[in-house]
């Protein structure tokens, strides 16, 4: 890994304080395109937007998706544009280049019937495992936070009084999430069930269900809602990140303010929550079709 490379990842990881996730796929983009430019025995502080054009149309031949080569090329502009405010090039060589238009996709949500059948209809398991996996998809369901965000809740983070919890999301930035009086009860109960743990001290909220009061692994979140929401839905998708699209599309579909929505989910920008503005649409299409008298 060149110098500078490692540099950046160093900026993003201590200074901007990005996820492990984001971390390693800026990580993979870069030595990938380090790989590339080392055929033309090219240094990645001499690569100019022709290395980097050809190195897209190389990745279009390799049948890459242009959401992938979208993610590697947003990479290069974060890498560039920080070269360049280091002064360490002169000129940002993505600034002549395009990324490929890539076909939007709505987000796969779960539909109502199926969280209802989802929280109230199937039978967990006794003790404290079954209880553990109805927290997860409570939560996830009840906050639309991130898998990462859940995995690293602590106790003190949740405000029973009233009614709310405070998340530490992307970049390091805290949000507060209101949370339901059900929702709110549930986590009391479990927090109250997790002491039959020997995890003294353990300040998580979730952790694994054995003697020694492991924290949780994502591998354990993830397969956890994957093997409920097989019992409940056929979307395509099966993941804690569908639980929170299907958090944002039940918010708006019953007309919560967008605005609202992206403090909720924490996004950085408005255009990352429009895009469950679709689900909305399609919806009142139905209504529509369904009422006017010429649909």
């Amino acid at each position: 890994m060149q110098a500078q490379v490692q540099s950046f990842l160093n900026y993003i990881e201590f200074e901007k304080r990005y996820s492990k996730h984001t971390l390693e796929a800026y990580s993979t983009d870069l030595l990938q395109f380090e790989t590339y430019l080392e055929e033309d025995k090219t240094e990645v502080v001499e690569a100019n937007h022709i290395h980097i054009r050809n190195w897209i149309v190389s990745m279009m031949g390799k049948k890459v998706t242009a959401r992938s080569i979208n993610r590697k090329t947003s990479s290069l502009k974060s890498f560039y544009k920080y070269l360049l405010r280091k002064q360490e090039i002169k000129k940002n060589p993505m600034a002549k280049v395009q990324s490929p238009k890539m076909s939007k996709r709505l987000p796969v949500f779960v539909e109502l019937p199926g969280i209802e059948k989802l929280l109230n209809d199937i039978d967990f398991e006794e003790g404290y495992k079954g209880a553990l996996d109805k927290m997860i998809l409570e939560l996830f369901y009840g906050t639309g936070m991130r898998r990462t965000e859940l995995i690293h809740l602590k106790e003190s983070d949740f405000d029973a009084y009233n009614a709310q919890i405070k998340v530490l999301g992307k970049g390091n930035k805290e949000r507060i999430i209101p949370i339901h009086g059900q929702l709110r009860n549930s986590i009391k109960t479990f927090i109250e069930q997790k002491k039959t743990l020997k995890a003294e001290g353990a300040k998580e909220v979730f952790l694994v269900s054995d003697t020694k009061g492991k924290k949780l692994t994502e591998n354990y979140v993830y397969s956890t809602v994957k093997h409920y929401l097989n019992l409940v839905t056929t979307v395509d998708k099966k993941s804690p990140h569908t639980l929170r699209h299907t958090y944002a599309t039940h918010l708006m579909n019953n007309g919560a303010d967008i605005t609202a929505v992206k403090e909720l989910l924490g996004h950085a920008s408005l255009a990352a929550t429009q895009v469950y503005t679709h689900n909305t649409i399609d919806k009142l299409k139905n209504v529509y079709k369904q009422a006017h008298p010429k649909a």
